[in-house]
């Protein structure tokens, strides 16, 4: 059995944990076994524990470098594991990568989930640094998508057979079309009569709520039976309900926080809007394609995302997404048929999984 140490979840349940998650959940454990590192709190820990996976903590690097380096050390030595496995949507950090190669471990992989990020100039530098060193400790390079990849890694590695596209996968039939889920969901939320639009993410600047309720405000005014649901929970959700008051539809918006049920939300809805600053290749975008809803989402992202026809890509441009959310009000599609499209997709994780794993097995 191949022990895998992985590395980057953290404790909002977002799209780099669901990923990881969608591969442990489908991997053959007589052949490899994932232990995970967290500060503090990881998403899915009963779920890890009752799979079979350890967790171990990790003080913080920035506050305490030794003691770091010494327990990471030690998880290594102690554990003789036969792969890192690095999930980050930054470079800025490649100590864990450093400390991997030191102790002779003989996978190292890095995996890249996304293709931009402007939040930090100081963590960008470091990003720039490091993506011309990381070769030195690294073994293979994943990444999301081709921007994710350019992003990463140099051209040389890009153009290597160390390089790889490991597809965010999903398991498509949880999130197919269901018509008793959707009236359900409608009916406990008091929307059967309401036109319903929705996002999931973290409450983040990145993911750009606050222009989708400066839209929303403005489709109220021509659809006064429009409701807004913002699912998921972050730094930014203060400053974004302060927002929704200041435009008075506190009556109209529904903050849902983090939830288990997202693809039963998802056929709530009537479009799924998912105005992103910059993403990798966001696989809530491949779970709502597969809900067969109507999808919205900004020209920043990569048009790999687009696997289905129910996904029109939008500039951030407020009015234009105002008239377009109002176009599509009576814009019914057959979201059973569209849902289906995906069955064969490279985006199905019971086919993706296989190639995941000879990906680990193989040196």
């Amino acid at each position: 059995m191949k022990k895998v140490l992985v590395i980057g979840m953290t404790y909002n349940e977002g799209g780099v944990e669901s990923v990881i998650m969608n591969y442990y959940r489908n991997i053959d454990k007589s052949k490899i076994q994932f232990d995970f590192i967290r500060r503090k709190k990881i998403a899915y820990e009963n779920e890890i524990l009752s799979l079979g996976g350890k967790i171990f903590d990790i003080p913080s690097l920035k506050k305490h470098p030794i003691k770091f380096c010494k327990i990471f050390n030690q998880i290594l030595k102690e554990n003789n594991y036969d792969a890192i496995w690095y999930n980050t949507c930054l470079l800025a950090n490649i100590e864990f990568l450093k400390i991997a190669k030191k102790n002779n471990i003989k996978k190292i992989i890095v995996h890249s989930h996304n293709s931009k990020n402007i939040q930090s100039f100081v963590h960008y530098i470091f990003h720039r640094i490091n993506k011309h060193i990381v070769h030195k400790y690294a073994t293979d390079f994943w990444s999301c998508s081709k921007e994710a990849g350019e992003f990463f890694y140099t051209k040389k590695i890009i153009q290597s057979d160390k390089h790889k596209i490991i597809n965010n996968a999903i398991d498509i039939d949880k999130y197919s079309f269901n018509q008793s889920v959707r009236d359900k969901y409608r009916k406990n939320f008091g929307l059967n009569d309401c036109y319903v639009i929705g996002n999931v993410g973290r409450l983040h600047f990145q993911k750009n709520q606050e222009f989708l309720i400066k839209v929303f405000a403005k489709v109220l005014e021509k659809s006064k039976n429009s409701r807004l649901l913002l699912i998921g929970q972050g730094e930014d959700e203060q400053e974004l309900k302060k927002l929704v008051k200041d435009l008075n539809i506190e009556k109209e918006v529904l903050f849902l926080g983090i939830r288990k049920d997202i693809e039963n939300l998802l056929q709530a809805l009537d479009i799924f809007a998912f105005p992103s600053l910059f993403e990798g290749l966001p696989v809530v975008l491949i779970e709502a394609q597969a809900s067969g809803v109507n999808i919205l989402a900004s020209n920043t992202i990569s048009e790999e995302s687009k696997i289905n026809d129910n996904l029109e890509f939008l500039p951030l441009e407020e009015n234009i997404w105002v008239e377009k959310l109002c176009e599509l009000k009576n814009n019914e599609i057959d979201r059973v048929e569209v849902s289906k499209k995906l069955i064969s997709s490279k985006y199905d994780i019971r086919t993706q999984v296989k190639d995941f794993e000879n990906s680990i097995l193989n040196k």
